[in-house]
């Protein structure tokens, strides 16, 4: 059986999703995990508590592949289990309806050429802004290019923002997206329930 197939069925079957196959050089063999998603009802409450790939879901997840992997005679000299980090791949449509609305960082395969209207350089190929649906039923990334204001800094309130510009696009035209590693240290905030007495 071919190395994706044995994953596959490993991953899938513990319940898990299978989001990255990578093998790197001195027989690394790194596979990317994620927790299930499954979109929620319009009518349903948001989930209390966000959850996430912990250490031990990446052994049972090891375990078990190092002994199918044994079993099917795939070489590797060094197995790596992991969750897949604030910077996570987006490959299938699921994924970009799962993570709409985020921050993502997107790579074309050719740069956007003279179709980019605007102010956007033709030779361009790499953009970060929000992942949106498309009016026409694709996806979009909305962004603007007005640098984001340092800490402290005081900003006029009559000063014009940069316009939002937008690039539509289709899977196919993707090299790579990836969520945005945006790191805010302030913390996740109260989202909801009661303040603690």
């Amino acid at each position: 059986m071919a190395l994706q197939q044995v994953v596959e069925q490993i991953v899938i079957g513990l319940g898990y999703d299978l989001v990255e196959i990578e093998r790197s050089a001195g027989g690394l063999l790194r596979i990317t995990i994620d927790l299930p998603w499954v979109q929620p009802a319009a009518d349903a409450p948001a989930p209390a508590v966000e959850q996430f790939v912990t250490v031990e879901d990446c052994e049972k997840v090891t375990r078990q592949l190092q002994f199918a992997l044994e079993v099917d005679g795939v070489e590797y000299k060094r197995l790596e289990v992991s969750s897949p980090g604030i910077d996570r791949p987006l490959r299938h449509e699921q994924d970009f309806v799962r993570f709409e609305g985020s921050v993502v960082d997107i790579t074309l395969k050719a740069p956007i050429g003279a179709a980019g209207a605007g102010q956007v350089n033709a030779t361009r190929k790499k953009f970060r802004g929000t992942l949106e649906r498309a009016e026409a039923g694709g996806w979009q990334i909305v962004w603007s290019d007005e640098p984001p204001a340092k800490p402290g800094q005081r900003v006029s309130k009559k000063r014009v923002p940069a316009p939002l510009q937008a690039l539509g696009f289709t899977l196919d035209e993707l090299r790579d997206v990836r969520l945005a590693p945006i790191v805010d240290f302030k913390g996740r905030g109260n989202k909801a329930g009661p303040a603690p007495a």
